[in-house]
């Protein structure tokens, strides 16, 4: 579920935060165009944002993945690579 999509913390540009359970988050920050809403439930592989340079210095993604708060590594949670 999307819970919160904005631009109230500094550094992050448009910030979008989705909740997977009470454990984990991930954060996808610098959007150009969110494509979703507070309180809608995504679905996987579902578009949510259009990259953008919100208060970057150029286009670029900012994705960070929390566990109970403390970012963790996201290759983790990541399909392998070939």
């Amino acid at each position: 579920m999307v819970v919160y999509a904005g631009s109230g913390l500094v550094g992050y540009g448009r910030l979008l935060i989705i909740r997977h359970d009470e454990n984990y988050i991930s954060a996808y920050a610098h959007n150009d165009r969110f494509l979703v809403s507070e309180g809608e439930r995504v679905k996987l592989g579902q578009v949510i944002a259009e990259m953008g340079a919100s208060g970057a210095d150029r286009d670029k993604l900012h994705f960070e993945i929390r566990e109970r708060g403390k970012p963790v590594d996201p290759l983790r949670f990541l399909p392998a690579r070939d």
